[in-house]
């Protein structure tokens, strides 16, 4: 395992130093790090580390989260709140649309089948939004109007929404009558994790205030909040359905309200761990990736992911209409809205495993919307940010 480690943080810093020489992102570099040593290539990285990859990444985005939410203002998401909300949805639902649409044209599934192949593509990766959106937020573009934090607010419920939904069709494909009765379960999860997030923050930032504590004692307890909410979610699964990656970032906003002085400190200690963290999330998502996969997938698959994600661009335009957005913000909007990766890596193999006859078309499709979607996005970011935005 330690060798492993090793090698991940050593060659994860040196090709991310290599890529961002050339002007391409950094995760692009861990990603294709995490194909070349993982199971389905060299298989370098121990099998002990592979065992735990889903709690790593899981703890990757509790870090970078908690950080976003530390750095959110309450009165930004009050002036930007309906394409905020509508961004939580929108893009998603006109993306597994245009899949259900096209899907049973271009790789001959039924239907149902595209509805489980929409719900797994359309989850857009706050593991690659969320940092770019933070280095917008401190470098001061697109700030006077928002841009970041709306992009940020949005990216980070349109996990859950899409997570419920796969989990709805997937239980219809699987012949459950009573799948419809989930949709329920997407505005409870929503406001219950709200809701917890909320008073975890106030009591966090009572704590802080009442006990003499150091900043790496509060960045501890803050960590410990955010592993025992994600604790409370898998405990609470089958009974009543809590987000609790939502709740993270909203306890960070609650800190930020709260003891903006406390939130500030956080906020750079988290910044230290998410250098440490990113290289870990993206190396392990690139080691759940079988290339192999995607080379037998042939054209039809790439031309379908290319098609949603115009289907997911339109829907972000209808996000910002009647919004102070001019024309080259808008356009930022919609490439920001397009990568994919986390949510991929996480439910792509979850039809197979569970013996659906589209299975092997569904992880195809996820691993190669990894692929082209999580450098190719995170790139056009890079690419476009100081060119579409007010500084």
């Amino acid at each position: 395992m330690l060798l492993s480690l090793g090698i991940i943080f050593i060659f994860g810093i040196i090709l991310g130093t290599i890529f961002e020489k050339l002007r391409m992102p950094k995760l692009l570099g861990m990603l294709i790090l995490g194909i070349v040593t993982g199971p389905y290539c060299l298989n370098i990285i121990d099998e002990s580390v592979l065992s735990i990859s889903s709690e790593l990444r899981r703890i990757a985005l509790v870090i970078i989260l908690t950080r976003a939410g530390l750095n959110l203002n309450i009165s930004d998401l009050k002036k930007i709140g309906r394409p905020a909300f509508l961004l939580c949805f929108v893009p998603a639902v006109f993306e597994i649309a245009g899949i259900s649409i096209l899907a049973p044209i271009l790789l001959k599934i039924s239907v149902s089948e595209a509805l489980v192949l929409g719900a797994v593509l359309a989850a857009v990766s706050p593991a690659v939004i969320v940092p770019k959106m933070l280095t917008l937020m401190e470098n001061g573009y697109g700030k006077d109007k928002s841009i970041p934090q709306m992009l940020l607010a949005g990216a980070s419920v349109d996990d859950v929404i899409v997570i419920v939904l796969f989990g709805i069709f997937t239980e219809m494909l699987s012949g459950d009558n009573a799948a419809l009765i989930s949709l329920a379960k997407i505005p409870v999860s929503v406001i219950l994790g709200t809701a917890v997030g909320i008073i975890c923050g106030i009591i966090l930032s009572y704590i802080f205030k009442s006990k003499k504590l150091s900043i790496n004692e509060k960045v501890l307890i803050t960590l410990s909040a955010s592993f025992l909410l994600l604790a409370l979610e898998d405990k609470l699964t089958g009974i009543i359905t809590i987000s609790a990656l939502l709740s993270i970032m909203i306890l960070g906003i609650t800190l930020n309200i709260k003891d903006s002085d406390t939130s500030k400190q956080l906020s750079a200690s988290f910044s230290g761990l998410w250098s440490g963290a990113e290289i870990l999330l993206f190396v392990l998502v690139g080691a759940s990736v079988d290339v192999s996969y995607a080379l037998n997938a042939g054209i039809t698959v790439i031309i379908l992911i290319l098609l949603a994600l115009i289907f997911r661009m339109a829907g972000v335009f209808l996000c910002m209409l009647k919004t102070p957005l001019n024309k080259k913000e808008r356009i930022f909007c919609m490439i920001s809205y397009t990568p994919k990766a986390t949510v991929q890596a996480a439910i792509g193999s979850i039809p197979i495993s569970m013996g659906l006859s589209c299975g092997n078309i569904i992880l195809t499709a996820a691993v190669c919307a990894i692929l082209i979607t999580a450098p190719l996005g995170a790139f056009m970011i890079e690419l476009t940010y100081k060119r579409l935005l007010s500084h």
